[in-house]
């Protein structure tokens, strides 16, 4: 292992009690150990649960003890096996494998909503995560009753002192990229792509050092926590001697490095010598977007094939922002692993395991393809166990179509009791894909508890939101059958394959006697006008943003049954009557593209109250030619807006009776948004 620079993947299967005493021998030897779960006393080791897992990127060690009796988290072990450095290694800790599936595992609660018990079933995850185990020529499998474990003992690593910074080829490349970014052309912004391990980190530190050294101002680094830049701003300061380090700021001769949150930087714009985004595929899109569009010097950095399985999207997706915004963008990778070295045995397990590489197959596509050539089926979660490449064409498609997919995921895919999977197929390849799960037909008093806020049960979400949010008492007694991820190959989009997808899911919920069909989202114009088109209007939003998209989540639905027509239209009328005043206060940063694309749903939101009269006409009349200030016709201003949004009106007028009128902004933010000069413009 330290002459191949490789890590070691150990599996100790047996008692909690037995495999915590043989996980401490194993790693008596090693220096810097971190376990997961709850270390034995009197044992030198970090100590974190597994929800903490996020805090230990960037950080190295030479042993990691992860115990699967607190709960095997996916995201947690690809997270942290990211940590160990060659010559390493991760021993995990389980029951034995021939019972490990049907084990009250603590993370199975997660994907089990009210009223199953995850004692009820087996794990399917857990279950082709064991075969895996048992196929690995290259891990070390130690069983109770069967293996020694005092006759195994893991080296000691041997302690390497750095004295001088040795990049590699390919950071030493990007660190010349990145060092361009910020001193030549402007607008030509850097994306940085590596695998995990591979030193990306390091180079965007050294990046940020050398350009103070050179004497650049102000470096500015954001991540999606500072706890993500870590590692980046170590290696800046490791570069930078007789530096000054206060909290978030680096303080070098007459320059500094600074960390400032992602919506900070968005919220109060300031000049900087150039941005990094470091884990940028962990960050909303429009939050990126926002970050491209006010940065002239910015360069992102994200893992393609890391913990969050998120990289491969946010590459393909966010390209087309970049092509849009500034179409001499480059594009930089790193592959030369750092911390351990090529062909690793662990990172391969995790790969595997974990569908961390799963991609999309490329398709050869005819012109002349018939709509009969697309196979839609509904497929059974044993048959993803059983046909490992269906289930890595699926995933990959996930993981493609939307990058916040992550192991936990996979973990539900296989996992949840009351999960459908319905996938289009061109041939043999999986080219679309719904996943919907079915929630609500809770009893009255349940209900009313939840409307209360008295009782949470798990799973439920648009039942519980409808219910609890948006205050309908009787909601959550409804059938919901709720879409929760749609794919579509790209190089099929818009050929109507979703759309298909989701009537066929519909006619199936309908025949089961569901009362609605409907999906949550992050909103944005283009969405909104996707599930448009299959019938579904918006009957709440959100007043916060969701920490994941960056957007406030949209609830739409389509009734399927007489009794969800009835309620339907109670929601959909409260809603809105609602929305033009929500947009006064807890909506008042949403979107003006969203709220249009919202007031277009339906003409319904011209209520008759709100009719112009012969006096606002006249008001309107002495506006516009600037006989009276704003202040002295809101309320015709506020009448023509409502009849104005549902129309096809010139769009930017629209906007800015929404962010003015409706939304009461000032005339400086009313011209910041709308990008205008000021209040003249």
């Amino acid at each position: 292992m330290q002459v191949k620079h490789h890590r070691k993947l150990y599996i100790v299967a047996g008692t909690s009690t037995w495999t915590r005493a043989t996980a401490a021998r194993l790693t008596t030897s090693f220096n810097r150990k971190l376990w997961v779960g709850e270390a034995p006393a009197d044992n030198n080791f970090d100590t974190i649960p597994s929800n903490k897992s996020r805090q230990w990127l960037g950080r190295e060690v030479d042993s990691l003890i992860i115990d699967g009796f607190f709960g095997f988290d996916p995201e947690a072990f690809g997270a942290l096996s990211g940590t160990v450095v060659g010559g390493g290694i991760l021993v995990l800790l389980t029951p034995p494998l021939d019972s490990w599936k049907v084990f009250a595992d603590p993370d199975k609660i997660r994907f089990t909503p009210y009223p199953h018990n995850p004692d009820q079933f087996e794990s399917g995850f857990l279950d082709r995560f064991i075969r895996f185990i048992r196929e690995d020529r290259h891990l070390i499998l130690i069983k109770e009753g069967v293996d020694q474990p005092e006759k195994i003992s893991a080296p000691s690593l041997p302690s390497i002192e750095k004295t001088d910074f040795q990049l590699t080829e390919d950071q030493q490349s990007a660190v010349d990229a990145l060092v361009k970014v910020a001193t030549s052309h402007s607008r030509r912004p850097l994306v940085l792509i590596s695998d995990r391990g591979r030193g990306k980190s390091t180079a965007l530190g050294i990046a940020a050092a050398t350009l103070l050294i050179q004497g650049k101002q102000h470096i500015t680094i954001t991540a999606p926590s500072l706890a993500a830049a870590g590692t980046l701003l170590q290696q800046a300061s490791l570069y930078l001697p007789g530096h000054v380090r206060h909290g978030n700021e680096i303080e070098f001769q007459q320059g500094k490095i600074s960390f400032v949150p992602p919506d900070e930087l968005i919220r109060n714009p300031h000049h900087t010598d150039l941005l990094l985004v470091d884990e940028a595929a962990a960050i909303p899109a429009p939050q990126l977007e926002r970050l491209l569009k006010n940065y002239n010097r910015v360069a992102f950095a994200t893992t393609e094939h890391g913990y969050e399985g998120t990289g491969r999207g946010f590459t393909v997706r966010f390209t087309q922002i970049l092509q849009q915004e500034t179409p001499h963008w480059r594009r930089q990778r790193l592959q030369t692993p750092i911390r351990w070295a090529e062909n690793d045995p662990l990172e391969a397990f995790v790969f595997r395991s974990l569908l961390l590489n799963a991609e999309v197959s490329d398709l050869q596509l005819n012109e002349d393809i018939s709509p009969e050539e697309f196979l839609t089926e509904q497929i059974e979660q044993s048959r993803l166990l059983t046909d490992e490449d269906i289930l890595s064409q699926l995933f990959g498609l996930l993981v493609l179509s939307h990058y916040q997919t992550r192991p936990s995921d996979l973990r539900q895919l296989l996992d949840s009791p009351d999960l459908s999977i319905w996938i289009t197929r061109l041939y043999d390849k999986v080219v679309a894909a719904v996943l919907s799960i079915d929630e609500g037909g809770l009893d009255q008093s349940l209900t009313k508890g939840i409307w209360l806020g008295k009782r949470r049960p798990k799973g439920h979400m648009m039942a519980q939101t409808l219910t609890s949010h948006a205050g309908f008492k009787l909601a959550a007694t409804a059938r919901f059958r709720r879409i929760m991820r749609i794919a579509v190959h790209p190089q099929l989009i818009r050929k109507g394959l979703g759309l298909k997808l989701v009537k066929t899911v519909a006619e199936d919920a309908r025949r089961q006697g569901i009362d609605f069909i409907g999906a949550s989202f992050g909103a944005t114009a283009d969405l909104l006008n996707f599930w448009r088109q299959t019938g579904m209007a918006a009957v709440h939003l959100g007043f916060s943003r969701d920490a994941a998209s960056g957007c406030h989540s949209a609830v739409v639905l389509r009734p399927l049954s007489q009794a969800g027509e009835q309620l339907y239209r109670q929601m959909r009328s409260r809603f809105v009557d609602e929305f033009p005043y929500l947009l006064s206060d807890p909506l008042q940063n949403l979107e003006s593209d969203v709220a249009l694309s919202l007031f277009r749903e339906q003409e319904s939101f011209t209520p008759q109250a709100q009719l112009l009269e012969e006096k606002d006409i006249a008001d309107l009349e002495a506006f516009a030619h600037g006989r009276r200030d704003y202040a002295g016709v809101r309320l015709a201003l506020w009448r023509l807006a409502h009849h104005l949004v549902t129309s096809q009106y010139h769009q930017p007028a629209l906007k800015i009776l929404i962010i003015k009128v409706f939304q009461g902004h000032d005339w400086e933010t009313c011209a910041q948004i709308m990008e205008l000069s000021g209040r003249k413009a």
